[in-house]
């Protein structure tokens, strides 16, 4: 090998290496696009309206943040208000699941009371989990300094995007051969209709979720419906994953009342979760980007392992971004243009 082909391959390693060092930073940047290109779609709509656009960028970021500050106050106030009482009633209530436990077992013999068996003693280590759960949930809230710097860094880089995203955009296709750029500039307005795409689908099932939700948990008499219901819409952000997280607070202030509360807070979640699995997906994504369920759930397991947990919460965009990208580039100037090729 010769002595250019050993330094282009250092160079490469070194720039992997420097690219890995700062992955976050990377992810904060990518989530500024996201959000810059579905705002600029807002801010272009306002200015065919005959808005100017620097108005238009500060309304639209201005309603941004209003509704994030109208989320955080409906969600994080009444769950901390409560946490101290929940904590310290939950055993009362897993107490009281377990004596009926005990008792069913009572009525039911054979395999069945073995099963109950094994769900009594379930319930008997729910209490460190749930005590350890809310732990790691408080330290994650604790932890709010690192918090408020990523997201003021992603506001400035968003506000910078949308202020010249056409200087932004002709300075990221300087970085590939002349021959190929007006391809990249194809594939980059490609990207923006899928992420606008996906994000009006994941909006309209957020708002959803959060009214059925809400009307659900009110009709059982759950305490802060609202908070839960808002709760639930926000988790919708991260399939999989969020569904089962927001059903823990709801199912935990349910138990305080009685058990029955609990489970049939669990079932409530369930059948809304089958509706937005079986209705509203199907018929939001048929107009929109359309993601398989596997691919799905193993980009969120890949990212996360990768990148923490904004990969996990940014998993959705990545993979539009790279659907798009496997589509256009190996697909069709890679593979079909193989395929022209061997035939020829």
């Amino acid at each position: 090998m010769r002595l250019g082909h050993w330094v282009g391959f250092l160079a490469l390693v070194l720039s992997l290496y420097i690219l890995w060092k700062i992955r976050q930073v990377l992810l904060l940047a990518f989530t500024a696009v996201v959000l810059a290109t579905v705002l600029n779609q807002l801010v272009k709509r306002l200015e065919r309206g005959g808005i100017h656009r620097g108005f238009g960028i500060v309304l639209s970021v201005t309603t941004v943040l209003i509704l994030f500050a109208i989320l955080v106050a409906l969600i994080i106030p009444p769950f901390f208000d409560q946490l101290p009482q929940l904590i310290n009633a939950i055993p009362q209530g897993l107490d009281q699941l377990r004596v009926s436990f005990e008792r069913l077992s009572e009525r039911i013999p054979g395999q069945a009371e073995d099963n109950v068996g094994i769900l009594t003693r379930l319930t008997q280590q729910l209490p460190d989990f749930i005590s350890q759960l809310f732990g790691n949930f408080y330290g994650l809230f604790t932890n709010s300094i690192e918090i408020i710097l990523s997201l003021l860094l992603v506001l400035v880089v968003t506000i910078m995007l949308l202020a010249s995203p056409r200087s932004y955009r002709r300075a990221f296709l300087l970085i590939f051969p002349r021959f190929y750029r007006r391809r990249v500039d194809k594939i980059l307005s490609e990207c923006e209709i899928a992420l606008t795409g996906w994000l009006i689908g994941i909006l309209f099932n957020m708002t959803v979720i959060a009214v059925l939700s809400g009307l659900g948990l009110w009709f059982l008499g759950v305490p802060l419906p609202l908070a839960n219901a808002s709760l639930a819409g926000l988790l919708t952000f991260i399939p999989n994953l969020g569904p089962t997280l927001s059903v823990i607070p709801p199912a935990a202030l349910a138990l305080l009342d009685a058990p029955w509360k609990a489970l049939a807070v669990v079932g409530l979640y369930v059948l809304i979760q089958q509706v937005e699995s079986n209705v509203l997906t199907p018929l939001v994504m048929r107009h929109q980007v359309s993601l398989l369920p596997a691919v799905t759930l193993l980009s969120q397991l890949a990212f996360s392992i990768f990148f923490g947990f904004m990969g996990l919460l940014l998993a959705l965009p990545l993979l539009v971004v790279a659907q798009v990208c496997l589509k256009e580039v190996l697909v069709e100037d890679v593979m079909n243009d193989w395929e022209e090729s061997t035939e020829n």
